[in-house]
Order: C-alpha cells, then structure tokens, then sequence
C-alpha cells in the first residue's frame, strides 16, 4: 500500500495529529530508523522525527540515507517535511511560510548521495526542478483557505552547522540568489529524488539571517517562533496530508532511481 510521509523538522516533533498511531523500527543498510504510522482520513502516513527524539540528533549528523531509505521500504510515494529557516529577505519576516523550489548546497562532510558506485553502475540525477511540482502545487492550493503568509517561491542555502552563518556568508548568499538558510534540506532532497518518492518543503521563517537581525541568533529564539506558529503549522500539513493522494501520477521522479 502506497503511504505518505511527514518529516517533522525543529519544533514540529508530534505525531498525535495522526489517528491509530503505531510505533515501529526499521532497518536499514544504513541503520536504523523510528517512526510513527498512523492515518489522516484514511491515508496512511509515516512521521518521523528528522532530529530524533527530542531534537537530540545535530543537523551535520542526521542519518539522512538511513531515513530516506526506511521511508522507501515503507511504500511510501510523496514527502511532506517541515524545515526552521533563517530569512535573508526583509520581504520574509519571521513567521511567515515558505514553498521552497531551489536550493543552494554549501554542506561540506555529509554523506549525500546513494550512488556511490559501488555497485559498478555511475548515475547522474536531473536536478532541474528540485522539488516536486505535483506536491507544491497542492501545498499552494491548500494554502491559500488558511490566514497565513506562504511566499509560493524560496531558495534555500543549506550550510553544514550545527553553528550559524556570519554576516559576511549572509551577504555572499544573498549575491547568490538565496531567500532563507537553513541546515537539513540537502541531502535529504537530493536523496528522495534518488529513491523515487516525490518531495517537497513547507519552510516557517523563524529569524532574520545574521546581519539582518538586529541581536544574535540563539536556537531559544528559532524554537520561540515556532511554538508560536504551531498551529499555523500543524494546519497546512494536516490540511495538505488530507488533500495528497499517494497514488497520483508524478513525472519528477522518473529516471535515475532505484
């Protein structure tokens, strides 16, 4: 049976929006990965937790293989995550919702790919459109019956952490096109579209990037703002979880997949 994913980033740790929650371990070849199955009108949905159990799991050390390939293994098609972002934009202050659809890599040590040749075989991926068209399109639609601000467009800068930026990198990404930053997306995008399951970000703006706000950034603060936006959160997601039928034809992931 196809299922849906939910990856919860910073602050969206609970899995009580699903019904008939069960818990379960699954192994991979790269470890092994906790999740939550539960439904929502029922669709079957995974949760998972990115920074495991109470947020105790640093960006540059995510299993980030180990969780996209136990969501494989569990039939699912469509990946919702959430992301914490930084604005490097005034017109994206804090509290406000961003659809992400590119993205800059500027991670340095992370194991990203699973095409590491080992098998004999070297691939190539198309990363034209890095998220899915299919799946924003819905997160769009929803969006727009619910009181809050998503800016439909946003490249996301993916540094490496667990420290944040200086203003001089700020300044250099802003040159480079980037709207919010952020430390978990890549590889986790890059590796969906690897396995064949479409993906797609719904970004909450908890703080303006260093050099833009005008006090230094703590991770109180980014937890502060999403707890206050929770809600607004917990809202679109449900909403978009219920719309999104995991069976519906997607072209993004055709190609370069096993």
């Amino acid at each position: 049976m196809a299922r849906l994913a939910l990856i919860g980033g910073t602050g969206v740790y609970d899995p009580t929006m699903l019904t008939d929650i069960s818990n379960e371990v699954v192994s991979t070849d790269y470890g092994q990965v906790p999740v939550a199955i539960g439904s929502i009108r029922n669709i079957e949905v995974v949760f998972m937790q990115r920074h495991g159990t109470g947020h105790t799991v640093p960006p540059h050390m995510i299993n980030y293989r180990a969780n996209i390939k136990a969501l494989k293994a569990l039939d699912v098609t469509k990946i919702v995550a959430t992301s914490a972002v930084g604005s490097l934009d005034e017109a994206m202050p804090p509290g406000d919702f961003v659809l992400l659809n590119q993205f800059i890599d500027f991670t340095k040590n992370r194991p990203f790919t699973f095409f590491d040749g080992k098998d004999g075989n070297v691939v190539h991926t198309d990363f034209t459109d890095p998220y899915c068209g299919t799946v924003r399109n819905i997160i769009e639609t929803t969006a727009r019956d619910l009181p809050l601000q998503l800016h439909t467009k946003g490249c996301y800068v993916c540094v490496e952490g667990p420290r944040f930026e200086t203003p001089a990198e700020i300044v250099a990404f802003r040159r480079l096109g980037g709207d919010v930053v952020g430390m978990t997306n890549v590889p986790e995008v890059v590796l969906a579209r690897e396995a064949g399951i479409c993906y797609a970000v719904i970004a909450m703006v908890t703080n303006f990037a260093a050099g833009i706000s005008p006090t230094p950034l703590t991770h109180e603060e980014v937890v502060s703002v999403m707890d206050a936006n929770s809600k607004s959160m917990r809202e679109i997601v449900m909403r978009v979880l219920s719309n999104l039928d995991p069976e519906l034809p997607c072209t993004c992931c055709s190609g370069g997949v096993f």
